[in-house]
Parts: C-alpha cells; sequence; structure tokens
C-alpha cells in the first residue's frame, strides 16, 4: 500500500483536472422509477458529479422538467458519456457532442464489444482515447479490469481509468480483487475509479480499502428496493473504505496474535 498522510476537511479531494470533488462517489441518472426519486437518491448519495448517456437524452429540450435542466437546478456537474457505442468513430462523434451541447471537456469514455457481456472493445477504446485527448478532451476511460488495458489508457493521459468490477449492471461486486489490487500498484499515480458491477455497499467499501480513488455506480442505487437508503449506505461506505485505506489495515496473519503481551504477566501461583 502507498504511503498516504491522514485526509483532513480541505486536503482530501478528488481531482480530475477541471474540477475537483469533496465526494469521491459518482452516481448515473438512468433506471430510477421517477425523476424525484433520482433526485432524492442523487442528494442522499452526496455526490457532485453525476453521469448522463448523450445517446439516450435529447439534447434539445431546454424544459424545466428536462433531465439536463433538473440536474443543473440542482446544481450537480454533469459528466457525459458514450453509453450505447460500439466503435471508437461513434464515441468520438457523441464527445463532440456532447461537448458542444454542455460546454465540457469531461467525457466518461465506453466503446462495447456486445450486446450480451457490455463488455468494452479495448482495440476500439483505445483508438477513441486517443483521438479525444489528442483534441483536448479530459477522458475517464471504462474499460475491464486488465491491468495492461490500465496501464495504456493511463499512458495515453486519460484523466483516470475506470476499470470495472464486474459485468455492467450485473451488481456481482469485485469478482477478481487481485487484478484490481494489481491496477492500484501498477498505476500509483493515476486516479483510479471502479465502475460497473457494484452491487451493494460493502462492494463499495472494499473497493475504497484497495486504494482506489472513487466509486462509480447507477444501478446499485436506481435499481435498489429503496433507491434513497441505497444511495446513503453507498456514501457512508466510499467514506469508510477511504480512511480504512488510509488508515493502514493490519497485516493478516495465518496464525492468531494475541493483542495483549505476554511479558510481565502477573503470576497465578
Amino acid at each position: 500500500m502507498t504511503d498516504t498522510p491522514p485526509a483532513t476537511e480541505t486536503a482530501d479531494r478528488l481531482d480530475l483536472g477541471v474540477c475537483t470533488l469533496r465526494s469521491r462517489l459518482l452516481v448515473g441518472t438512468s433506471g430510477y422509477p421517477n425523476p424525484q426519486v433520482m433526485l432524492d437518491a442523487l442528494r442522499a448519495s452526496g455526490t457532485e458529479l453525476v453521469t448522463v448517456a448523450i445517446r439516450r437524452v435529447n439534447l434539445q429540450d431546454t424544459s424545466e422538467e428536462s433531465l439536463l435542466e433538473l440536474l443543473r437546478r440542482e446544481g450537480y456537474r454533469l459528466l457525459p458519456n458514450t453509453a450505447g457505442c460500439y466503435t471508437a468513430k461513434e464515441a468520438v462523434l457523441v464527445a463532440q457532442l456532447a461537448r458542444e451541447a454542455l460546454e465540457t471537456d469531461l467525457i466518461k469514455l465506453e466503446v462495447i464489444g456486445d450486446d450480451e457481456t457490455l463488455m468494452p472493445d479495448v482495440e476500439q477504446l483505445l483508438r477513441a482515447a486517443r483521438t479525444l485527448i489528442d483534441d483536448g478532451f479530459r477522458v475517464l476511460a471504462y474499460c475491464n479490469d486488465d491491468p495492461i488495458t490500465c496501464r495504456k489508457l493511463a499512458d495515453l493521459g486519460c484523466t483516470a481509468v475506470m476499470p470495472l468490477a464486474s459485468p455492467i449492471g450485473s451488481g456481482m461486486g469485485l469478482v477478481n480483487p487481485y487484478n484490481l489490487a494489481l491496477i492500484r500498484e501498477l498505476l500509483p499515480q493515476t486516479p483510479l475509479i471502479v465502475d460497473a458491477g457494484i452491487g451493494t455497499a460493502s462492494d463499495a467499501a472494499r473497493a475504497m480499502e484497495l486504494g482506489y480513488d472513487g466509486i462509480l455506480l447507477n444501478t446499485a442505487i436506481s435499481n435498489a428496493q429503496h433507491p434513497v437508503m441505497m444511495a446513503q449506505a453507498m456514501r457512508r461506505a466510499v467514506e469508510a473504505g477511504r480512511l480504512a485505506w488510509q488508515a493502514g489495515r493490519i497485516p493478516r496473519r495465518f496464525y492468531a496474535r494475541a493483542s495483549s503481551p505476554l511479558e510481565g504477566r502477573v503470576g497465578l501461583g
């Protein structure tokens, strides 16, 4: 584990270049029962940066009840994403539309390989990331939990690399914590955010305990039986996991070790 000084009220922030966030929980906006539940859950989560799927919203709708206007009115920063794109060309076009409409260089880059697994297409992802970075975007790249792919994305200059915990919407949690830990060790200076597959609060806490800089999730909150309550749970889990990582856990031991010293024990006759 990388040595990290204890957090302070002002120092422990998530820096994404164009914005610095107090909350390390990024939340999506799809799949909620209704807009009011979504807004209540976002407030409960404490998030400051919310994702919007550009291919699934009407960028021309400026009415007071449109998704974008609701989020703007609440003061959230918007993180457009390229969900639904299957080629680098599609993803670049969607990112350019998002920058023009939302006036932001931040983009969550997704390039999906197929409809069954929704796993990233690595070749197309790397191609799109290179093009967007060259065009001045700050790319948060959703990818699989392959250390080599993550290193390549970091070397390209991605603002954050976002390996999945498990497939999108599966709720399976961290299926390969070894790889996630290895990615953290290989990329100590790169902002890393676990994206996709988080199912419950313990998943989020465990990811943060590995030293990740943040969590991005959607379905775990929006599809929960009580989304607002789950949003509160996720907020606390991310905060607890971050503190636990900074505090430094005790080493695992194969055998027991008494917490009280054996030396100096009072004799019993």
